[in-house]
C-alpha cells in the first residue's frame, strides 16, 4: 500500500505496528493476516515500494537457502502468501515443476516479495518512522512517522498507537573505516556492492577494477566482471582479509546450525560464550557457495585453453591499510600482508567494496524507550528466547526485533531460513495463543549435554547399597 494514509485509520489503537518492510517484517505481516480472529497491524517503510537488495539482483545469481525459505511456508505451508501461491497466480508452476529448481534467482524472490507486498493489506510505504516512546497513561506505544511524497519530501506528519511494536528495520552497508572517505566522495569510483548493477557499465568500462570482500557478493561480482571482460585483458584484482577464498559451510548437519533447536542453544549460552563463538562461525554465513568457486575456476580456467594466464590476481590475506587518489581519475590502495607482515600499494581506476552490512542504528528512533531498556554488560539490547526487548517492567507492551539479535541468538538471525519461524514465534508471544504450532524438535543434532540432577548425597548413618559383590 502506497499513498496517503488517513489519520483516523491509525488513531484507533493497533495490536501490532512495524517499523521497516523487509523481507522479515514482511513474513511477519503475512502470517499476522492469518491469525484466527485477526490482528490489528500497520507497517511502516520510509522506501516509496518493496525492493530487496537490487544492487545485488546479478543474472543467474541464486538464493543460499532452497525456496522453501519462502515467507511462510516453515510455519504455515497452507498460506496464501507461499511462493508456491505466487507461482500458481502467475501460470508457472508447472514450469516451476519441470525446472527442478531447488534454489531459486533472486531477482525471482525479489519479485515474489514484491507480490506479497502488493496485495497484502496494512503496508504503507513512504512513511518514515521518526520515534517511538512509551505512553504509560494509555499503556500504548507512540509511533511517529514523516509521510513521504514520491520524491522523498516530507508531506504530512502522523502517529499511530500500537500495544506492542516490531523493528525490523534492516541493515545497512558497511563501509571501512580507510575507505570511507573516497566513498562518501562525489565522482570517486569506489563504492559498495549493494549499488553493483547501478554502477556496472562504468564499472566494465574502467581499465583496472578491484573488488574487495570474499564472501558470496564479493565472489559474484568478480564472476560477473571476468565474464563480461576480454580474454587477456581481464585487470582484476580480488582482495580480501580472510586466508582464504573459503567456501561456506553447507554440509547437511552444518547446516543445522540455522534450526530452532541450535538458535535456543546459543541464546541459553553465557554472554560471553557467544561473544567469542559467533567470529569462530563466519564460514557458517560468509562463506563462498561451492557452485560459485567451481564457477570462477572454470572460467579462470577456460581463458589459459590458448596458453598464457588470464590478467586476474586473487589475493586473500589482504587488509587495506590507508587509501587515496591518484590524479583525478585513479585510486591507490595501500596494503598489508597479515601473514607475510609485508606491504605494498594498488594503483587501481574503480573499487568496489562487498565488505557486507551491518545493523543499522536505531538509538535515536528508540530514545524515548531508553529509560525502559535494559542492556548487557558492553551495552548492547538484552533480547529474550520470543525476541523482546528487555524492557522495564512498568512497560506492558513488547517490542520485538528481527535480524537484530545475532549477539543474544546466533548466526541464524539474518537467515531467510528462519524468517517464517521468527515470525510464528513472535505471534504466538503476541497473542499468548499459539495460532502456529511450531515442532518441538528441529535438528538431528544435540547442540549441548542434557542438565541432570545432581546425584542426591546419602543422609549421615544411612547405609549405601553396595554396586558389586566382594
Amino acid at each position: 500500500m502506497t499513498g496517503s494514509t488517513p489519520q483516523r485509520d491509525l488513531d484507533h489503537p493497533h495490536d501490532l505496528v512495524g517499523i521497516g518492510i523487509g523481507p522479515f517484517n514482511l513474513s511477519l505481516a503475512a502470517l499476522a493476516h492469518g491469525v484466527p480472529g485477526g490482528l490489528a497491524t500497520a507497517f511502516f517503510d520510509q522506501n516509496p515500494a518493496f525492493h530487496w537488495h537490487p544492487g545485488l539482483l546479478i543474472e543467474g545469481a541464486t538464493l543460499q537457502v532452497p525456496f522453501l525459505a519462502d515467507l511462510v511456508t516453515l510455519a504455515d505451508p497452507a498460506s496464501p502468501w507461499s511462493f508456491l501461491s505466487y507461482l500458481r497466480s502467475r501460470d508457472r508452476l508447472f514450469p516451476f515443476y519441470f525446472a527442478e529448481k531447488f534454489h531459486i534467482q533472486r531477482a525471482e524472490y525479489d519479485a515474489y516479495c514484491r507480490w506479497v507486498s502488493a496485495q497484502l493489506p496494512g503496508l504503507h510505504f513512504g512513511h518514515q518512522v521518526d520515534a517511538v516512546r512509551w505512553n504509560p497513561e494509555r499503556a500504548l506505544f507512540e509511533v511517529d512517522f514523516t509521510q513521504l511524497d514520491k520524491d522523498g519530501e516530507a508531506e504530512a506528519l502522523g502517529r499511530a498507537y500500537s500495544r506492542n511494536v516490531v523493528l525490523g528495520v534492516g541493515t545497512e552497508p558497511y563501509v571501512p573505516e580507510p575507505l570511507k572517505p573516497l566513498a562518501d566522495a562525489p565522482n570517486v569510483p569506489v563504492l559498495h556492492s549493494a549499488d553493483y548493477l547501478r554502477h556496472r557499465e562504468r564499472l566494465l568500462a574502467a581499465e583496472h577494477v578491484t573488488v574487495i570482500g570474499s564472501g558470496q557478493s564479493g565472489a559474484e561480482i568478480f564472476l560477473d566482471l571476468l565474464r563480461a571482460r576480454p580474454a587477456g585483458a581481464e585487470k582484476i584484482h580480488w582482495l580480501a582479509r580472510t586466508e582464504a577464498f573459503a567456501p561456506m559451510e553447507y554440509s547437511k548437519l552444518g547446516l543445522e546450525h540455522f534450526t530452532p533447536d541450535y538458535t535456543r542453544y546459543f541464546h541459553a549460552l553465557p554472554e560471553q560464550t557467544r561473544n567469542e563463538l559467533v567470529p569462530r562461525q563466519w564460514q557458517l554465513h560468509k562463506g563462498i557457495d561451492t557452485d560459485t568457486i567451481a564457477a570462477i575456476h572454470d572460467e579462470l580456467y577456460r581463458r589459459t585453453l590458448h596458453g598464457g594466464w588470464p590478467d586476474a590476481v586473487l589475493t586473500p590475506g589482504v587488509r587495506v591499510r590507508t587509501a587515496g587518489r591518484v590524479a583525478t581519475t585513479k585510486v591507490e590502495l595501500h596494503l598489508e600482508h597479515l601473514q607475510q607482515s609485508t606491504r605494498s600499494r594498488l594503483t587501481t581506476d574503480a573499487v568496489v567494496l562487498a565488505t557486507g552490512y551491518r545493523e543499522r542504528p536505531v538509538d535515536r528512533m528508540l530514545a524515548g524507550l531508553d529509560p525502559y531498556l535494559r542492556h548487557d554488560s558492553v551495552g548492547r539490547a538484552r533480547i529474550d528466547g520470543a525476541f523482546r526487548l528487555d524492557l522495564d517492567a512498568s512497560v506492558t507492551g513488547s517490542v520485538y526485533v528481527q535480524n537484530a539479535e545475532k549477539h543474544t541468538h546466533g548466526v541464524g538471525a539474518p537467515d531467510l531460513g528462519l524468517a517464517a519461524w521468527r515470525s510464528a514465534t513472535i505471534l504466538n508471544s503476541l497473542t499468548g495463543k499459539e495460532p502456529y504450532p511450531l515442532p518441538r524438535r528441529t535438528a538431528f543434532t544435540s547442540f549441548g549435554l542434557e542438565r541432570r540432577e545432581a546425584p542426591r548425597v546419602p543422609a549421615q548413618g544411612q547405609a549405601l547399597t553396595p554396586l558389586t559383590q566382594s
